[in-house]
């Protein structure tokens, strides 16, 4: 069991030397995960929040922002960087693509806020305006940076979110996913997005998510990230049914476990800034589940760590349900 939790031998993955210190766990024992848990990360935000657009380059240089989707998010959902990004655009020829994909990917998230996550019926027609303005937006700057840098995953994954939103049809969003997938065919956050897009209240038909992650998770090398997608797969399942309990069977527990062990669990697995993130999917896929076993190794390892965001945002009360779902590990 050591072996398979810290790694050949049973020994600790080394110190990460970027690692963010361990804030004042809460009395529940958790404590939000600040900045992806890495100091170059918070660095960047920082950089954001105070509008510099010089410091945010080059706290960007230790990362790849077309391929290293969870830094971008950590932009894109910044308030405020849509009041100083566009001057970047315009302003910084040299870097312009890397302007145009942090603009591109605020304004998505900006109109997602705008629209909020009430059903579709509850949209305001001024929602949805402002909604699909945003988004008008991101999609002409992204694919001003895939044209400018046409190596970058990035773009297309974004234009898949944007596409769902404004409910561009399967034939635009198949060829945006197979941009992305060119790219990097093991790329886990295109699968995530394609996972959702096959989502029935997006209309795809019941069944079709899961098989697709089904045949990404057997085909990815042990040790990838890309087994995820399985967990992911299985908590929208979860979403779609309106029932509690419906993960709560020997078949799907027995999956969940293979493929945490074969991905995030595997002595091959390397971690990266925003890997809790990960392991918290697994945490909460393995916990509506009822399983046991593994998700207590996948709790040990999060060490009291509250990823937030997506998935958890499907609860009321995401952190208390994180929490309690710990507390019975």
């Amino acid at each position: 069991m050591f072996g398979k939790l810290f790694g050949r031998g049973g020994e600790r993955p080394a110190a990460d030397p970027h690692a963010l210190p361990v804030p004042h766990r809460q009395r529940n024992g958790t404590y939000p995960l600040r900045a992806l848990g890495d100091r170059r990360v918070l660095a960047l935000v920082e950089a954001a929040g105070a509008g510099d657009w010089e410091a945010v380059k080059a706290a960007l240089v230790p990362f790849d922002p077309g391929r290293d989707h969870q830094v971008l998010n950590q932009l894109a959902d910044l308030d405020g960087v849509q009041d100083w990004i566009g001057r970047a655009v315009e302003e910084d020829k040299e870097h312009r693509a890397t302007a145009l994909l942090v603009s591109g990917a605020r304004h998505i998230s900006w109109g997602w806020e705008a629209r909020t996550a009430a059903r579709a019926a509850d949209v305001t027609r001024e929602q949805w305006r402002t909604f699909h303005e945003r988004l008008d937006l991101a999609e002409e700057q992204l694919f001003l940076a895939a044209e400018l840098r046409p190596e970058w995953i990035t773009p297309w994954r974004c234009l898949l979110t944007s596409g769902r939103g404004m409910s561009l049809g399967a034939a635009v969003n198949e060829t945006r996913r197979d941009a992305a997938l060119r790219r990097d065919p093991l790329d886990l956050e295109t699968h995530i997005e394609w996972v959702s897009q096959l989502q029935p209240r997006w209309g795809g038909e019941p069944g079709q998510a899961l098989a697709f992650a089904q045949e990404a998770t057997a085909r990815a090398p042990e040790g990838h990230r890309l087994g995820c997608v399985l967990a992911t797969a299985y908590i929208e399942e979860w979403v779609e049914s309106e029932r509690g309990d419906f993960l709560e069977t020997d078949e799907i527990r027995a999956r969940l476990r293979e493929a945490a062990d074969r991905s995030i669990l595997h002595p091959a697995h390397r971690r990266r800034p925003g890997w809790q993130r990960d392991f918290g999917t697994f945490a909460m896929a393995l916990s509506l589940a009822g399983e046991r076993h593994t998700v207590r190794r996948v709790f040990q390892v999060l060490d009291g760590a509250y990823p937030g965001g997506w998935p958890w945002q499907y609860f009321a009360d995401p952190e208390k349900q994180f929490a309690r779902f710990q507390r019975r590990a």
